[in-house]
């Protein structure tokens, strides 16, 4: 370059005598001469710095180090408040190796709870922590590593953080921050949840892939009372439910977090602080409503029967309803997880049929209940959940974040109740799932014939195919469902079939 630059600044000295005649023609022969040799130079340069470029952009091997001189240093992204992990395998779609887990725990309830986190946990396949107040007794320890349970670690010393009602809730609001600072590789998000949350982690991937973790992104759900959502916030995921924060966004908040706990000392929660903090960063919660606090007492059937459209996330409360089947709490999880491993996209979707012939409805919520209803119900009555729960502060009828139906309390008036009984895959890619009646319902002998006749179904099995996690990347659409074996009831067993809907087809009465 020192060569070019003196060819292009070189300017006449005024000390120096005028020349003419040959001289002068020479002169102009060599300042052709470096003006060509310039150009050249100069076309040479920037075709090399193209090739290179092109090279390294699209050369397969730039990741493994043949280019790596071309690369940030990792320097450079550390003061950036960035680590160089996210950036390795950028083109490959989120799967379960990109989430850490940060779940918050205590050494009282973790030696019951920890069995909640065996339904969930992949040892060999995901990675993550329970967060623990204090080192839990050796029995206890290897008790729930034997159990495939997820791994521990003590949260550090938070003394010295301000608070109003709750103590423990700075520790566990700081677990996001602990689990960013372990500098795990390739991390594109940290999801956070309590000791008692089941979470179902093929479908957390199918929700967390149409986001781009690039991005800042706080993902949750509210919670089901309105009692609950206006003492807190309607913007706040809540914890026990569940949530996730993209990499750009944690990166962001470790760097005003603990100053944070001290501006928001006197909320109650570890959730509620985060939001806080998360709005001074200015990214509101996005709410995915398969995230479930289940702020809700009582049963918690008529919630789970009529889920909504989008894939289940995760429950939370487990201990503080009633079991989800008429079985124990944690056999009732085991059920519903049995399920959920056949065909992880489909379970809880509803599907509707209609028995025209018998003037019946017949509602399916996949790999877990089935009900029959001997009159012709309308889709949006079928889709609304039944009110079989209270709300969480005041057990109250509502209201709730959602509408729900009076439960018929006359055994006459009443649907049948069909719960998941087994299931089993049929061919490489379908499922059969059978639901056998409960006790609950109208009996037999109520006296009235339409629901005599429904008492003769004693079982019922669907045939459905697996359904694809990219189902959800498109428009919700409901499948659809329809009377096998031409309707005929054999043996009291009844045949279902659910498949994706015609592009004409309703379910209408």
């Amino acid at each position: 370059m020192s060569q070019c630059r003196v060819g292009i600044g070189t300017s006449q000295n005024p000390l120096e005598m005028p020349t003419t005649g040959n001289s002068s023609a020479a002169a102009d022969k060599a300042r052709d001469a470096v003006g060509l040799l310039f150009r050249a130079t100069f076309v040479a340069c920037l075709m090399g710095s193209m090739s290179l470029l092109l090279f390294s952009s699209f050369n397969p091997s730039a990741d493994s180090g043949a280019a790596y001189w071309l690369r940030l240093p990792n320097g450079i992204l550390s003061q950036a408040g960035w680590s160089s992990a996210e950036y390795d395998g950028e083109g490959e779609s989120t799967n379960i190796s990109h989430i850490v887990f940060g779940i918050g725990g205590c050494v009282q309830s973790w030696p019951n709870r920890s069995r909640y986190s065996t339904l969930w946990w992949q040892p060999d396949l995901m990675r993550g922590y329970v967060w623990l107040d204090e080192e839990p007794p050796k029995a206890s320890a290897l008790a729930a590593a034997e159990n495939g349970s997820i791994p521990y670690r003590i949260s550090e010393d938070t003394s010295r953080f301000k608070y109003s009602s709750s103590k423990s809730a700075v520790r566990i609001a700081r677990i996001f921050l602990e689990t960013f600072r372990l500098n795990l590789p390739h991390v594109r998000w940290f999801v956070m949840g309590d000791d008692d949350t089941v979470f179902f982690p093929d479908n957390l991937v199918t929700v967390l892939s149409r986001y781009d973790h690039r991005e800042m992104w706080y993902i949750g759900g509210n919670s089901e009372s309105v009692e609950q959502d206006a003492i807190h916030s309607y913007g706040m995921a809540f914890g026990g439910g569940g949530f996730a924060i993209s990499y750009p966004l944690a990166a962001s908040l470790v760097k005003i977090f603990d100053g944070c706990l001290d501006r928001y000392y006197r909320f109650y929660g570890s959730d509620q602080r985060l939001w806080a903090c998360a709005a001074e960063i200015g990214v509101p919660l996005t709410v995915e409503s398969g995230f479930h606090q289940i702020d809700i007492r009582g049963n918690p059937y008529g919630l789970l029967a009529a889920h909504p459209l989008t894939p289940l996330v995760s429950l939370h409360h487990i201990d503080s309803v009633d079991p989800i089947f008429p079985k124990t709490r944690y056999d009732s999880l085991r059920s519903l997880t049995s399920a959920y491993r056949a065909d992880p996209s489909r379970t809880l979707q509803q599907a509707f049929c209609y028995d025209r012939a018998r003037k019946w409805s017949i509602a399916v919520s996949w790999g877990y209940t089935v009900r029959i209803y001997p009159s012709l119900v309308a889709a949006h009555l079928m889709e609304t959940p039944l009110r079989t729960f209270k709300t969480w502060r005041t057990f109250s009828k509502g209201p709730f974040t959602f509408n729900t139906l009076a439960v018929e309390t006359q055994p006459c008036e009443a649907y049948a109740v069909y719960f998941l009984d087994r299931v089993q895959e049929a061919g490489r890619s379908g499922s059969l799932t059978s639901y056998v009646r409960s006790m609950d319902g109208p009996a037999k002998g109520c006296g009235d014939a339409p629901h005599d006749r429904v008492a003769v179904v004693e079982r019922i099995v669907v045939s459905s195919v697996k359904m694809d996690p990219k189902y959800w990347q498109k428009a919700p659409r409901r499948q659809c469902c329809e009377m096998g074996d031409g309707g005929s009831i054999r043996n009291g067993t009844l045949r279902l079939r659910i498949r994706k809907c015609r592009s004409s087809e309703t379910m209408t009465v």
